[in-house]
């Protein structure tokens, strides 16, 4: 699937969104880090390089998501597309 480089910033609130609904809080930091998701005291927590392009915290949190687990989680078609062909773990 191809993605336009304008609707990645659309795409990171869409997954932001989807994470917060998760129970999970993504934060962007400034680093020296790839980022993803972890386990801190109960809380589940998706950290972001700050400093990464758009496209790159898209797939950060893509991953963390997969991560997380989106099998039960009602989203669009696309969404979920998306989120399967972004996450750079498989």
């Amino acid at each position: 699937m191809k993605i336009k480089e304008k609707e990645f910033e659309s795409l990171l609130q869409d997954l932001k969104s989807l994470a917060n609904q998760m129970g999970a809080t993504v934060r962007f930091e400034r680093g020296d880090f790839k980022g993803g998701y972890c386990l801190l005291e109960d809380s589940k927590i998706v950290v972001i390089n700050k400093l990464s392009n758009t496209q790159k915290k898209v797939m950060t949190l893509a991953a963390a998501l997969n991560e997380l687990g989106i099998d039960e989680i009602y989203m669009t078609p696309r969404l979920r597309e998306i989120i399967e062909e972004m996450d750079e773990n498989k």
